[in-house]
């Protein structure tokens, strides 16, 4: 399996490849349109992410010392980059998530054209993602 950085790499690459903005929403609607569907059990109010304007569901378990993520948006954008996210962090251990260092943000210049809530809504789910490691990192240990 990919380590995060390579995945991250691979995206920068699949987003250099446009450098008009509309396009790169573009591949964002796409990706997020390939997300599988959640569940229906775990669209509850617990597992939506607080400091969304839209509204995210992320539900996680651990398989086989792995932490693998779910979720969807009701927002096309938002659904793009929760599948990044995914895409990146899914299928790590805790610690790997913990340590990693998401710099495929600012590569693909996502900060920069998210507006300000979309931008906080997209620190909101990876803070969750987070915690959701660290929740499995202490019950690892236990």
């Amino acid at each position: 399996m990919a380590t995060i950085n390579e995945i991250q790499d691979e995206i920068i690459e699949e987003f250099s490849t446009f450098d008009d903005w509309m396009d790169r929403y573009a591949l964002l609607i796409e990706l997020g349109n390939g997300l599988e569907k959640l569940d229906d059990k775990y669209k509850v109010e617990n597992n939506l992410i607080e400091g969304c304007q839209s509204r995210v569901w992320l539900h996680a378990e651990m398989q086989d010392g792995n932490v693998i993520f779910h979720a969807e948006s009701d927002a096309v954008i938002v659904k793009g980059i929760i599948a990044l996210l995914i895409r990146v962090l899914s299928g790590h251990t805790p610690d790997e998530i913990l340590n990693a260092d998401l710099y495929f943000i600012d590569k693909i210049g996502l900060k920069e054209h998210l507006s300000p809530t979309r931008s906080n809504g997209l620190v909101s789910m990876i803070k969750q993602m987070r915690f959701y490691a660290m929740a499995f990192k202490a019950k690892e240990s236990r």
